[in-house]
């Protein structure tokens, strides 16, 4: 197996770390369009590691770098507006494409995340070629818990809803988001989708349906909201239920935070024009925060993500469980380097991409986790020194 990793930010650079332990591959070629950044996350790591620049906005770009260093498997780790030229540049190549993010919705137009890699689906499983799609931890282990759950513990699905919830702090900062602020903006402004059966998918306001969910390790009592996400656009398609929703722990601070944004026109990605300079206030607001990448030494806390499942167990009878995964941001430090919630993002697909290079998984078109065996999977996620748990409620 040859990897092509695209971005080297907190999650790519994590990804390495997580990799350079392991044996499943033979190159992997970490690009960036800094390529100082790709070199910074490939440093230490071995001669297995490549650094490279590329431009992940050129379909062209990434095809060439595929041929040249002749990659079998292209991993997306940027934000999800290059979903689609990362995606067709893998396809050009003949290589098999992995992401954590998928194409990007349009409330306007009606298009839902995934919908324009959902379209290419035959193309793909013509080709014999697999797009493993929503692979990070929510979407990824998220959607193979819901698999689990439905194979495993329940006969009858009433409600699957992802909870992800945390209670990290970042020392010297008001306002220090763990995670990309420009994909957070993207998810949590745009109208959350819910999934029900007699209805399909549809959208509802942002910030909807408050509930205070109880995460388990200590983390306690975090109320989640209604937030746009992958999972309620992948799990229906192979996982039978009632209803699936995705709520997500911000705290009435975020909330606040995002709210003024909007009211500002400070999350619009068209640029405007600054003093003869056209820039976009997104990537105005993303460049004053701190790199999530860098906050690791000051952040304090563990992360939670995973997936409630309610309806009824293989005896017929009520049930109801939270499958989850939990990493303590001093233990990712000390052992990895890398801060928490960069960390248990970059996990999952790595651990993808080893089952791909074993035969554990297999598959050809646009699929989810949930599309794939996943004890294979959680199994492996064990064998990472990472455990996820199950509690009963």
């Amino acid at each position: 197996m040859r990897v092509l990793l695209v971005g080297a930010g907190g999650v790519g650079s994590a990804a390495v770390a997580i990799a350079a332990r392991r044996t499943f591959f033979e190159t992997m070629v970490v690009a960036d369009h800094d390529p100082a950044r790709a070199q910074r996350a490939v440093a230490g790591h071995g001669d297995r590691f490549v650094a490279a620049q590329v431009d992940a906005a050129s379909a062209d770009a990434v095809t060439a770098l595929c041929r040249e260093h002749r990659i079998t498997h292209v991993l997306n780790a940027v934000d999800p507006r290059f979903v689609m030229p990362i995606f067709n540049g893998a396809f050009a190549v003949g290589a098999d494409y992995l992401d954590m993010a998928m194409s990007l919705s349009n409330a306007e137009t009606g298009v839902k995340l995934g919908d324009e890699q959902f379209a290419l689906a035959d193309t793909w499983s013509a080709a014999g070629r697999l797009a493993l799609c929503g692979i990070g931890v929510e979407p990824g282990l998220s959607d193979v818990f819901a698999r689990y759950a439905a194979d495993e513990l329940f006969s009858e699905i009433d409600e699957i809803g992802v909870r992800d919830g945390a209670n990290l702090t970042v020392d010297g900062y008001d306002f220090a988001p763990s995670f990309s602020i420009w994909t957070t903006i993207e998810e949590c402004l745009n109208p959350p989708v819910v999934w029900e059966r007699d209805r399909g998918w549809f959208t509802t306001e942002p910030f909807s349906e408050p509930e205070v969910f109880e995460f388990p390790e200590g983390i306690g009592p975090v109320e989640c909201v209604n937030v746009e996400h992958e999972e309620v656009l992948l799990i229906p398609r192979w996982v039978n239920a009632r209803r699936v929703t995705f709520k997500y722990g911000l705290g009435d601070e975020f909330i606040k935070v995002l709210k003024t944004l909007h009211k500002l026109g400070l999350d619009a990605v068209s640029p405007v024009r600054v003093r003869g300079v056209e820039v976009s206030p997104r990537d105005v607001v993303a460049a004053s925060l701190p790199d999530p990448a860098t906050l690791g030494a000051r952040m304090r806390g563990k992360t939670c993500a995973g997936t409630w499942v309610r309806g009824l167990g293989p005896d017929g009878r009520p049930r109801e469980v939270y499958l989850y995964h939990v990493v303590d941001n001093e233990w990712s430090m000390r052992e990895y380097g890398h801060q928490a919630v960069v960390w248990q993002t970059a996990v999952n697909p790595v651990i993808a991409l080893e089952l791909l290079a074993t035969g554990a998984w297999a598959g050809v078109g646009v699929l989810g986790p949930e599309a794939l065996p996943p004890m294979p999977f959680l199994d492996l996620l064990n064998g990472y020194g990472s455990p996820w748990g199950l509690q009963e409620r």
